[in-house]
């Protein structure tokens, strides 16, 4: 991932899978260990993918039209890496961005958050 500011960061996990969907395509991962982001994905493991308009998040509300992306939400999110792309540090609208909450916080979208995924050897 990237900042606006030239920095970037990484998160290794050693374990990412997503489940069928009639479980609701429910996120497994698991094994952080290493990275300068931090971890804000654990957080989601367990969970279903939740969107506008799939509701699939453990949240009394919906977090995907909440925080206007779609993700692996539970009582929303350490992470949205589908949100809305602004510019670096916004803070009038908390949560809504490009975010690694680990990293930057809650309140600065970044330039961009890539996933890089191989098989299991």
């Amino acid at each position: 991932m990237e900042d606006f500011e030239g920095n970037s960061a990484y998160a290794y996990y050693s374990s990412f899978f997503v489940g069928p969907e009639a479980d609701g395509y429910r996120l497994q991962v698991s094994g952080f260990t290493e990275g300068d982001a931090g971890d804000a994905l654990s957080v989601h493991n367990g969970h279903m993918f939740s969107t506008f308009n799939k509701d699939q998040d453990g949240s009394q509300v919906n977090c995907a039209r909440l925080y206007l992306g779609a993700f692996w939400y539970g009582d929303c999110h350490n992470t949205n890496p589908n949100g809305v792309y602004s510019w670096g540090a916004e803070g009038s609208i908390h949560g809504v961005g490009v975010e690694w909450s680990d990293w930057k916080g809650y309140n600065y979208s970044l330039k961009s958050i890539s996933m890089k995924i191989r098989p299991v050897q």
